[in-house]
């Protein structure tokens, strides 16, 4: 059983990990032009960043919130 206050925690982690992963993500493609090595390392971090988020999404779909 997890808190609301855990739950809106986990959200707030959820959001940022998949708009900040796609961002990066669109940053180093956008860098790979001029900086072939960052842009792919940018592209890795950014896709590894939103990936994590999508789980979070799973495993906050199985969490049980307790009662109000």
């Amino acid at each position: 059983m997890a808190s609301q206050r855990a739950v809106q925690r986990l959200h707030k982690l959820i959001w940022v990990l998949i708009y900040g992963g796609l961002l990066t993500l669109v940053l180093g493609i956008a860098t790979a032009r001029t900086q072939g090595p960052l842009g792919v390392v940018l592209q890795v971090v950014g896709g590894g960043l939103a990936a994590v988020g999508v789980l979070l999404i799973f495993v906050r779909a199985r969490m049980r919130v307790e009662g109000p």
